[in-house]
């Protein structure tokens, strides 16, 4: 092959999603909004009745507000939304499949994790307590936000942030590292061990889309993750 093919062609195989100023936004919006988040959460936990109720609601309108953001910019930059998120699924077949993979996942990343929580001294990947439901409507809303970040954070994170800096590093394990460190700070709320532990789940996350070439599986492990956790701070409440 002529090696100046070659090298017009290397590019190509980590092209971007969108602007290198749409992705500038997306991360000073995800920026403030950590602040934001932080704030919010101290005042959950420093308040007797906490209104969880609209911490969700607030929490839900921006993450769906930014999920928009992403795939109006994805597709002002020409580019096919199913970039970002991989493949429709054509058959019950291909979405038993995804949920296989994602079930598989979830256990081999719930080892993994309790492991490195072990050695960070942290003793479960989790929320802060105080954002954690307690029933009826808030749980019901809690799995909403859950689903909410299922879908809405994988795009953001793993479909739309990982392949803009694999394109700004024209590499794979880069951009799945950058990625993850972005998804660890967004968390940054619930302290600095946990940010550490979060960026390695982000990374698993990662792994999982590059390998699968779709966020669908990570969707369906990130809802269930988050909507277990829930579930089970209500149950062990009662």
């Amino acid at each position: 092959m002529d090696p100046s093919a070659l090298a017009q062609s290397a590019p190509d195989r980590y092209p971007r999603v969108a602007g290198s100023i749409h992705t500038i936004l997306v991360l000073a919006a995800l920026s403030g909004w950590t602040i934001a988040h932080k704030i919010l959460v101290d005042q959950l936990s420093a308040t007797a009745n906490p209104n969880r109720v609209l911490f969700y609601v607030i929490t839900l309108l921006f993450e769906w507000l930014l999920f928009v953001v992403v795939v109006a910019g994805v597709r002002r930059n020409g580019a096919s939304v199913l970039i970002v998120l991989g493949e429709h699924w054509h058959s019950v077949r291909q979405v038993l499949r995804d949920i296989a993979i994602a079930a598989g996942f979830w256990i081999v990343a719930a080892m993994l994790l309790w492991i490195f929580g072990w050695l960070l001294r942290i003793a479960a990947l989790g929320s802060n307590v105080s954002m954690l439901p307690h029933r009826g409507i808030e749980l019901t809303l809690w799995i909403a936000l859950s689903v909410t970040a299922g879908i809405c954070e994988e795009t953001i994170f793993r479909g739309y942030l990982q392949r803009q800096f694999m394109a700004l590093t024209k590499s794979a394990p880069a951009g799945i590292v950058f990625s993850a460190a972005a998804f660890g700070a967004a968390h940054a709320y619930q302290g600095f061990r946990m940010v550490i532990l979060i960026c390695l789940y982000g990374a698993m996350f990662g792994i999982l889309a590059y390998w699968r070439g779709s966020v669908r599986p990570g969707m369906i492990a990130h809802a269930w993750n988050d909507s277990l956790n829930g579930v089970l701070a209500g149950l062990m409440r009662h």
